[in-house]
């Protein structure tokens, strides 16, 4: 009989460091664990290299330990199938915070809560999409704009020197975003200052 931990995050960026420390307050020793770093939730449980390694490992009278109910499958339906797996498989589940969920009313209590699950995350998708639509319907502009460099770059910073120019006018002029036009006028190392200075100095050169 074993305890057995399974940990998931979605990016790499991403450290179950969290999950782990959170996991091990109770005092549970764990025999063995398993993980899916950078796999998205929203990928099916047994698609998860590291929970397939798991569901192959695991025995008949182990317990498997997860941080939260969304680590045991991808929607409602994904989850319900994998717990009843492995109740039937003689594996106890043990979701923090909830406790071992059993047949009947800890299934159950398990369905509502992935349900719920599933409605917050539609939520936040339709949210999100409704902001998006809004805006596109403003006619703001979506997502980053694009940078330059090189010539156009310097170009972009002698025009700021004129007399009268804004950030924002030659920001608007360029193509470019106005924070991309500050990290340009911050940056005396780059080459597009450099450049700029060289195109300053053949300018003035010219006008004598």
């Amino acid at each position: 009989m074993s305890n057995i931990a399974y940990y998931r995050v979605s990016t790499v960026d991403q450290s179950i460091a969290a999950q782990q420390h959170a996991m091990q307050q109770g005092g549970t020793v764990f025999d063995e664990s398993f993980k899916d770093e950078g796999v998205s939730g929203a990928t099916l449980a047994r698609d998860r290299p590291g929970f397939a390694a798991m569901l192959k490992y695991i025995r008949k009278g182990d317990t498997l330990h997860v941080y939260a109910v969304d680590r045991l499958g991808r929607d409602a339906l994904d989850v319900q199938g994998t717990v009843r797996y492995l109740i039937e498989k003689g594996v106890q589940v043990n979701v923090r915070g909830l406790g071992v969920i059993g047949k009947g009313v800890g299934e159950l209590i398990l369905a509502v809560l992935a349900q719920v699950a599933d409605m917050e995350r539609y939520r936040i998708i339709e949210r999100t999409q409704s902001g998006r639509d809004k805006a596109k319907a403003d006619g703001k502009h979506l997502g980053r704009r694009a940078s330059i460099s090189g010539e156009p770059a310097a170009r972009a910073l002698l025009a700021l020197e004129q007399e009268g120019a804004t950030v924002v006018g030659v920001a608007q002029q360029f193509g470019i975003s106005r924070q991309a036009l500050l990290r340009l006028r911050d940056d005396p190392e780059a080459k597009h200052a450099i450049e700029a200075r060289r195109l300053r100095e053949q300018l003035r050169t010219m006008a004598e």
